[in-house]
């Protein structure tokens, strides 16, 4: 059935000749839903409900970019599930499609809503988080792995299945160069040292190596919020 008009579609759609509504309003706004239906659906991966691999690309670049022209940094939190291939070997791949859902909806879980939950490929996936430093970001992160530590996928018939996840994290800022690729690659390099460092992980740099506002010097904070030139 076809759900009525708002008043804000009526409005927009009154016809030039008369004060009339227009005699094909249910089927413009049937149209406009269909758009944003097809909208949603070139942006979102068709298994997980999550944002699929083109959106991921396209939402970096503008995160960076965002991030070169602020002061708040973007963090990139990778995931992979571990031993997966093993997992469709033994259960068999319809089950290993129940296992990504699975991830997916405890991956919305754990993140904010202002965070980009993506499915990177295969058993990967990536989640955006911006305006978010490293150490806020390796909080998301180690809730997300401890989630699906302790959320065992449930089967019919059976015994739930354990599974668990390694993960990479690392941040941008405005001091960095790099491209989306580079970037990518770092954070890749953290997944693969927790996959290294037995799996289950949450690997990331060092803290300690992460400068605080509090150290800036007075000439960078005035560059940083526009102060420059301003003093008397």
């Amino acid at each position: 059935m076809t759900e009525p008009a708002s008043t804000s579609d009526k409005k927009s759609l009154l016809c030039k000749r008369s004060n009339d509504t227009c005699q094909f309003l249910n089927e413009i706004v049937e149209l406009r839903k269909e758009v944003s239906s097809l909208t949603e659906l070139v942006r979102t991966d068709a298994l997980t409900g999550l944002y699929n691999f083109r959106f991921f690309n396209e939402t970096l670049a503008l995160e960076m970019e965002r991030t070169r022209r602020g002061t708040q940094p973007l963090s990139m939190i990778l995931l992979d599930i571990d031993h997966f291939k093993k997992f469709n070997d033994k259960w068999g791949h319809e089950l290993g499609n129940h296992a990504l859902i699975h991830i997916a909806r405890l991956i919305k879980v754990a993140i904010r809503k202002l965070d980009f939950p993506c499915r990177f490929g295969g058993e990967e996936f990536v989640v955006l988080l911006p305006n978010t430093d490293l150490r806020q970001a390796l909080s998301v992160a180690e809730r997300v792995r401890e989630l699906i530590e302790t959320s065992p996928l449930s089967v019919d018939g059976q015994a739930p299945i354990s599974i668990t996840a390694s993960i990479g994290v690392d941040q941008f800022t405005s001091a960095h160069t790099e491209s989306c690729e580079s970037f990518i690659r770092r954070v890749d390099a953290w997944l693969y040292r927790s996959k290294d460092s037995g799996r289950n992980l949450v690997s990331y740099p060092d803290l300690r190596g992460l400068r605080k506002l509090d150290s800036v010097t007075q000439e960078e904070k005035n560059a940083l919020f526009g102060a420059v030139g301003n003093e008397d």
